[in-house]
């Protein structure tokens, strides 16, 4: 009962927040942005509610901790410095004025002015509604093994209760709905972390940190170790995938374009860091313990081994039934929160950025409503993936963040600082992360061994791409360039005209 009146709990707040934003999200940019008002706190937490959902606490946390031990504690180190202090600091002031400059609401609608190119925000648009598919789709899956395990509800009624409710409280608030509800996720995420830890390193399995060392030591003397048994190249590319890959993520650089003004920006990159810490070392040194648990992987109903059930076990065995309830709303809002920003920026990428490039006036006139159709066209699309269970949760995920991320991390970052990128330079970054993931992805069928560094990999060579095509193809002119990086007197408006002027002429 306790974990059911919990929940219902925690549903009416969720439903209550989107019927309440619904009647202040009038335009556009109150749906996908909240009118650009959101304050450090909100924003801090929705950063990270959005970075770390079911999919680090089912998926990775679970199959990493089970074959690297200790040493998956690098990734708590990777998202804590690099993925949220690093990327706040380097990213968030530069991105708001610049979005804000070039009237920009989402990443194609950036990259097309930046580059002068219609064409690359079609590109964007459609890279982004594909494939944050099996990213999404990954989370409904991480969700519906925890509720098929702590509350014995079956897989199928799991997946569609949470498409569902993400339905209701996303397309009826938009992005005001999610910041509203972020501060209090993020509190409860925050305390069900300190729970777990408290009785999983309790446990009689564990029998106490220093015990739970030795026990694993004895298991494996490489789970202690620094580097696990995987290796260090493997090791390195969990890491880079899910710390550097934030940097080209359009759900998490909303949050910087989202934010209320630069004064906000520190307050927020402090408490966000905060937050990747407790929560990805609570995660990560949770499923490092795994081994102590169980002598061999859970099987799943087929009886094949399935690394996606090994937290869902941990809790539902080891702590007590306040506790498992509080752990499920812990994971419930982490996932929440990432779907919602998820679905924003997949339906945005239809209805503002590919009908803005095909069909301007359609977009002008049914913005939010067209939004909210895209909101619903998504998730029935990540529920019909999640429903065929395709792999396992780590693949998704890497494929998802490496093919993304490969496709707009160099184009985005060296275009926020470089005026030397060209049009010819981005477009090569973008395709060239974008092939290497999906080639490899399905050269190595998806083998969640090999993805995440297929995924840093296509993120990192077109670092390297970006500037040799650039050095060699032709530059922009003075004048966009200026009006690009804020040369005084030249305003944003004026970026606003040549985007039209740059439709008639096809570029």
């Amino acid at each position: 009962m306790i974990k059911w009146v919990l929940l219902l709990l925690f549903v009416s707040v969720m439903v209550y927040s989107g019927y309440t934003s619904m009647r202040k999200t009038c335009t556009v940019s109150d749906f996908f942005l909240g009118g650009r008002t959101v304050g450090p706190w909100l924003s801090a937490f929705a950063y990270g509610t959005t970075y770390f959902s079911a999919v680090i606490f089912i998926g990775y946390a679970g199959k990493v901790g089970w074959g690297f031990g200790l040493s998956d504690l690098w990734i708590v180190i990777g998202n804590t410095f690099l993925g949220s202090l690093l990327a706040w600091w380097l990213l968030a002031r530069r991105t708001r004025q610049m979005t804000a400059r070039l009237n920009a609401m989402t990443m194609p609608e950036f990259l097309e002015a930046r580059y002068d190119s219609r064409g690359m925000k079609i590109f964007a648009a459609l890279v982004i509604f594909i494939f944050l598919v099996p990213y999404s789709a990954g989370v409904y899956m991480g969700l519906s093994y925890l509720f098929e395990q702590v509350l014995g509800i079956p897989y199928l009624y799991a997946t569609l209760a949470m498409c569902l409710l993400t339905g209701v409280y996303l397309v009826m608030g938009g992005y005001r709905a999610v910041a509203l509800t972020d501060f209090i996720q993020g509190t409860v995420m925050i305390f069900g972390v300190f729970m777990l830890l408290y009785y999983v390193v309790g446990s009689p399995q564990v029998g106490g940190l220093a015990s739970g060392i030795h026990k694993l030591s004895q298991i494996n003397p490489q789970l202690v170790t620094p580097v696990g048994p995987p290796g260090l190249l493997s090791l390195a590319g969990l890491v880079i995938l899910t710390s550097l890959g934030v940097f080209g993520l359009p759900q998490m650089v909303q949050k910087f374009y989202a934010i209320k003004d630069e004064k906000s920006i520190r307050p927020a990159m402090l408490v966000s860091s905060f937050f990747a810490l407790v929560v990805t070392f609570g995660a990560y040194f949770t499923g490092s313990l795994g081994r102590l648990f169980f002598e061999t992987m859970p099987l799943d109903a087929a009886g094949k081994p399935n690394p996606d059930l090994i937290m869902p076990q941990i809790i539902n065995t080891t702590l007590p039934e306040t506790g498992v309830a509080i752990i499920l709303l812990l994971v419930l809002s982490a996932s929440m929160s990432t779907l919602a920003s998820l679905v924003l920026v997949s339906s945005s990428s239809v209805a503002i950025d590919l009908l803005k490039a095909l069909k301007p006036g359609l977009a002008a006139r049914r913005g939010v409503p067209l939004m909210r159709l895209f909101c619903v066209i998504f998730i029935g699309l990540s529920l019909a993936m999640a429903l065929k269970k395709p792999t396992i949760i780590l693949s998704l995920m890497a494929m998802s963040w490496g093919t993304i991320s490969g496709a707009f991390l160099a184009p985005y970052v060296l275009g926020l600082f470089w005026k030397g990128v060209t049009r010819a330079g981005a477009w090569a970054g973008a395709i060239t992360g974008l092939s290497i993931s999906i080639v490899f992805s399905l050269y190595y069928k998806l083998d969640a061994g090999v993805i995440p560094l297929v995924g840093s990999v296509s993120m990192l060579v077109p670092l390297v791409v970006v500037p040799l095509v650039s050095l060699i193809t032709k530059p922009f002119p003075e004048r966009h360039l200026n009006r690009v990086f804020g040369t005084p007197g030249i305003s944003g408006k004026s970026v606003v005209l040549d985007q039209k002027e740059a439709y008639s002429t096809g570029r």
